[in-house]
């Protein structure tokens, strides 16, 4: 084989494995992480599971809810977002605001998060 036709060969074996590698980073997901006390869980659960379809159409892909161990009112929602971008345009909005005071959120905290490295054991 020539010498250019391996070149050539080299530098499209790396092209493609720099491709696939920028590929899979672009495709990890992004999180967002929610702690928050609530003061009656059955009433916030009531209108988050409302909110639905208005979470999925912000960008919402998947959910966990989660509570403290020994306070049912401290809530956890961690969830995976089309994009960060998507996630503050609509946990900052307006509507989410009021969303939140109606469901008697107290003082939420917001933690966006990139994923780094995903496996299972």
């Amino acid at each position: 084989m020539s010498t250019m036709r391996q070149h050539r060969i080299l530098v499209s074996c790396r092209s493609d494995r720099w491709a696939n590698q920028a590929l899979q980073i672009k495709s990890l997901v992004q999180y967002v992480l929610i702690i928050h006390e609530v003061t009656d869980y059955p009433a916030w659960k009531k209108v988050f599971n409302g909110a639905a379809g208005i979470r999925k159409d912000a960008g919402e892909r998947t959910y966990q809810v989660l509570k403290h161990q020994n306070d049912p009112n401290r809530i956890v929602h961690f969830s995976a977002w089309t994009s960060i971008d998507d996630a503050r345009r609509f946990f900052e909005s307006p509507q989410l605001v009021r969303i939140r005071a109606e469901a008697g959120v107290k003082a939420p905290e917001f933690i966006y998060l990139d994923q780094l490295e995903a496996g299972a054991l």
